[in-house]
């Protein structure tokens, strides 16, 4: 964690990000640093990323590390030859673990064999997430993905064979085309399974994506704002009902199965980020690395491939505690807040903390103020509150 009383905390960080940039294809609502896998240098990438990974920690040395997450792209698109040396990698850079290591791996239904699994499974990841985003195949192949419901079914059935029981699945609404009844399917055919845990986001038109160029030519069929805020709340009330707790605005775990890599990022904690495009955050350096894959291999060979990179002033630090720290349900508290930057935080933010207040957006209990049930619905409204407020702390 950083102490912006003095000098950054020596305390060295101990989670993990890594980042595989092949697909089998491009949904055509991702934005993300992905790549078609065909004809890509994949283990050319893998022998830079264990460079990097090597750089990494003889820079900065980490401490027991307590959670790894591999993302994409779709990092189960590796053969298991890949795959087995990859991970060998991971541990050989990385290789005091915590004895409770959360070690996830981004997975898209279809792309998980046994042996596959198998690998992963003897590798160290105990934790996998499935991009399923919905349970209607008319649905899934107008929005690009190449799977349909049987593969959801089957690839969870692999994992579970293999061993990995602390699994949990990706859904979105707000689709094109998608009802408010389809999305209630969806949530009960997921319920069903049982899982630990549950991610259920809403689709976001981005730049440089296809739907961009179909909204922009008013030809993607979209929910009506009145039928995604109906999505939003029957998912809430769904997973509520199953016993499932939503311990962020998009997440939803049995208790004791909250995804503990992303509550590093939500509590504003360090981590490393290593890949094309990965960013990171250590000891009040934010970086992002070099994008496409080529020029990440050539950059590798030279030294950390880095893009760019800044010191995080303390106002940014102080703004973004605010704005991934509300994201959970918890939300934040005057103790953290003190913990990081010596001050109390109604002194730094009390204007804006009134006012979502009073407009019922933010409750408090004690020193701590989280999202109101209402200000679930305006989130972004409420972080944008707490950025741009700073001038001279």
């Amino acid at each position: 964690m950083t102490n912006y009383s003095g000098i950054p905390s020596s305390r060295p960080p101990e989670a993990v990000y890594i980042h595989i940039p092949f697909c089998t294809n491009k949904c055509f609502y991702c934005d993300f640093n992905s790549y078609v896998l065909k004809d890509q240098p994949v283990m050319d990438y893998l022998r830079a990323l264990e460079r990097e990974m090597e750089l990494t920690v003889q820079e900065r040395p980490p401490g027991v590390i307590k959670s790894i997450f591999v993302g994409g792209g779709t990092p189960t698109v590796l053969k298991p030859d890949e795959m087995e040396y990859f991970l060998k990698t991971v541990r050989g850079c990385f290789p005091d673990w915590a004895e409770d290591i959360e070690f996830s791996m981004e997975a898209n239904p279809g792309t998980t064999d046994p042996d596959k699994l198998a690998v992963m499974k003897a590798g160290g990841v105990n934790r996998v997430s499935f991009g399923v985003q919905a349970f209607q195949n008319d649905l899934l192949s107008g929005i690009g993905r190449i799977h349909n419901v049987g593969d959801v079914y089957r690839s969870l059935d692999n994992a579970r064979a293999a061993g990995l029981t602390n699994l949990s699945i990706d859904l979105m609404f707000g689709l094109p085309n998608q009802t408010v009844d389809m999305l209630g399917e969806s949530i009960k055919r997921a319920l069903d399974l049982g899982l630990p845990h549950y991610s259920i986001y809403s689709l976001k038109v981005e730049e440089n994506t296809l739907f961009h160029s179909l909204f922009n030519k008013n030809q993607l069929p979209l929910p009506s704002e009145e039928d995604e805020l109906s999505m939003y709340l029957l998912l809430m009330s769904s997973m509520e009902e199953a016993g499932y707790r939503q311990y962020e605005i998009s997440n939803f775990a049995k208790p004791g199965m909250e995804s503990r890599h992303n509550i590093t990022y939500w509590r504003n904690q360090d981590y490393y980020g290593l890949g094309a495009g990965a960013h990171g955050y250590v000891q009040r350096m934010r970086h992002m690395n070099v994008k496409g894959v080529g020029p990440y291999i050539e950059a590798a060979k030279n030294g950390l491939p880095r893009l760019n990179s800044h010191l995080v002033s303390r106002e940014e630090a102080m703004e973004d505690f605010m704005m991934v720290g509300l994201r959970m349900r918890d939300g934040i508290s005057d103790a953290a807040f003190r913990e990081q930057f010596d001050r109390p935080l109604d002194e730094v933010f009390g204007g804006p903390l009134r006012k979502m207040l009073t407009a019922g957006l933010l409750e408090q209990e004690g020193g701590s103020y989280r999202l109101s049930r209402q200000g679930l619905l305006f989130g972004n409204d409420v972080f944008g509150e707490f950025v741009g407020v700073l001038t001279d702390i």
